[in-house]
């Protein structure tokens, strides 16, 4: 919550708001929710990839789906990154979503398999009421306090939140592809029209300060498979093929 309350300062964010909105998605997803152990039985002690939505990750998902190692991990994706998948026609287990994406290609991807790990916040009331009752394998996030069927693991942006899932559920490993995390925007990573580039860089900012506190918490082995962008403290850079050695 600290973290939480220095991000809404800085971006003058609304807890009522926040709050009103967690309890929206509570009482929307109460009877349909997956429970925590079932995402615990998903994720824990798995090998994990999560994909970002920045300028690298059309570069990282091609090279991470031709040496098949969509095959051997779980793969968690940030919203507007499932496009990508889509885009080559791979679905990935779970989808963390505040429903600022591709609404087709959200779809589409919890219809045929995904997971949607959906978050609600201040700023997504008409997308939660409006998308919500159409999807099915729901988990509930938030950032401010937690309600039924609606968690509070940490995290701001979607690939960050991504990465505190996975720290939850306890991955034996986590490596990050496609958060490059400086001041490029990917062409994937889709700007609100309210949402200008400096806001667009401080979000990133905030993501890599958590990235990197995150990192600190528990003992597993973190990697960063981007291609470009920025080193993260506490992640070892890695190549594609040195990944794919460790985990053999």
């Amino acid at each position: 919550m600290n973290w939480y309350e220095k991000i809404s300062k800085t971006l003058g964010y609304s807890r009522e708001k926040d709050q009103y909105a967690t309890d929206l998605l509570s009482s929307m997803i109460k009877d349909k929710a997956l429970s925590y152990e079932a995402l615990r039985d998903l994720i824990y002690q798995k090998n994990v990839i999560i994909f970002g939505a920045g300028p690298s990750l059309e570069e990282d998902l091609i090279k991470i789906d031709s040496l098949k190692l969509l095959d051997k991990c779980l793969s968690i994706v940030a919203d507007t990154a499932i496009s990508a998948f889509i885009e080559i026609k791979k679905i990935p287990h779970i989808i963390v979503s505040d429903l600022d994406g591709k609404i087709q290609d959200l779809l589409e991807a919890n219809k045929k398999y995904s997971i949607m790990v959906i978050h609600a916040h201040g700023d997504n009331l008409e997308a939660l009421k409006t998308h919500v009752p159409k999807l099915k394998k729901i988990f509930g996030t938030t950032q401010v306090e937690p309600r039924d069927k609606v968690y509070n693991f940490g995290g701001f942006t979607d690939g960050d939140r991504a990465f505190f899932l996975a720290l939850e559920f306890d991955a034996k490993s986590i490596a990050l592809a496609g958060m490059d995390l400086g001041r490029e925007i990917g062409k994937y990573s889709k700007l609100k029209p309210s949402l200008d580039f400096d806001v667009k860089v401080i979000k990133l900012r905030f993501a890599k300060e958590l990235l990197e506190w995150g990192s600190t918490l528990k003992k597993v082995k973190l990697f960063n498979l981007t291609s470009k962008g920025v080193s993260l403290k506490g992640f070892e850079r890695i190549s594609y093929e040195d990944y794919l050695n460790y985990l053999r």
